[in-house]
């Protein structure tokens, strides 16, 4: 695999601070396990395995713990979780705003994955519905996109339920007329995907990048009205005067987040989390890897920090030498 572009980064940064005195970062409570958050898709496990392997090869001892989206957050405030390494800004929790507000969790920095979410279609459903990307054109041809239990609606493929429901509220506050079901996970969400393409029935679905998917299947995203500051806060703005979000998703920030009391417990790793990068191109590799040729993840992060040794290796070793 090819030097991450975060890793490139961090080695500049530690290239500048040899100019500078170095004041060494402890490594802390060694003898704690750092317990990091797993949630429901791929691209997660791989941001968070990733991070979690550099904090091995720093020293530290690892464990990932499966946890819900929202509740997560409930967890790391009260320290019983410790970190979680992809919260996308379009369908934050609000469990992560009140624990933030709180003092109890600690937003340390963005990812640096280039990230959109929206609204897609499989392309074989341009021949039914010649109007499309336009959402207008989606909205006339919704009988198009109907099954048994949605008739005569439209039916849109939402998040899995822990996730949010941010397709249904814009088609809702849009007055598209879809009924938004939600998938039961991301593998299902693939799997519709997959069956629509092999069939070439209908497909509307909530969707985001990076993931593999987009690279190994045409599919188009829905035109939506621009995701702006005005449509989210101004009801007046857009097609419905009486609602906000009636547009796209806004444009997306990946962040990471800690438990408010991790890096006065760690702060050598306190310092490689805030600054660990991890590259879209990198991860949707990785996600390809496991995802569609089915390689073990464990073995596909592994070779990623083979790889990858030298830049992981500065990044620890400006952690600990700041």
């Amino acid at each position: 695999m090819k030097l991450t572009k975060g890793f490139i980064a961090a080695a500049a940064m530690s290239a500048s601070l040899a100019c500078t005195p170095a004041i060494a970062l402890e490594m802390g409570a060694t003898d704690k396990t750092i317990k990091l958050a797993i949630n429901e898709w791929t691209g997660q496990h791989l941001s968070t395995r990733v991070a979690g392997a550099i904090l091995e090869r720093a020293g530290y001892s690892i464990e990932y713990v499966t946890a819900g989206y929202g509740p997560q957050f409930i967890a790391l405030g009260e320290g019983d979780l410790h970190a979680t390494m992809e919260i996308w800004t379009s369908n934050a929790p609000g469990q992560f705003a009140e624990a933030e507000s709180a003092g109890k969790v600690v937003d340390i920095g963005d990812l640096g994955l280039a990230a959109r979410e929206g609204v897609l279609y499989t392309v074989h459903m341009k021949e039914l519905c010649p109007g499309l990307p336009d959402w207008e054109a989606l909205n006339a041809c919704a009988t198009k996109f109907a099954s048994v239990e949605t008739l005569p609606k439209g039916r849109l493929l939402d998040y899995p339920a822990d996730w949010g429901s941010p397709g249904k509220d814009r088609f809702e506050a849009m007055g598209i007329d879809f009924t938004a079901v939600p998938a039961g996970s991301e593998g299902a969400l693939i799997t519709e995907l997959e069956a629509s393409i092999a069939k070439k029935s209908p497909l509307v679905m909530t969707f985001w990048q990076p993931h593999w998917a987009l690279a190994e299947y045409e599919t188009e995203w829905v035109a939506l009205p621009a995701g702006t500051d005005d449509c989210y806060n101004d009801p007046s703005w857009g097609v419905n005067k009486t609602a906000t979000g009636d547009c796209d998703f806004s444009p997306t920030r990946i962040f990471k987040v800690t438990w408010s009391g991790f890096s006065d417990t760690w702060p050598a790793a306190g310092d490689i989390l805030a600054n660990y990068k991890m590259d879209a191109g990198d991860q949707q590799q990785m996600m390809a890897a496991v995802d569609s040729r089915g390689e073990d993840i464990n073995a596909v992060v592994a070779a990623y920090i083979d790889a990858n040794a030298a830049s992981v290796d500065t990044l620890i070793n400006a952690a600990k030498s700041r």
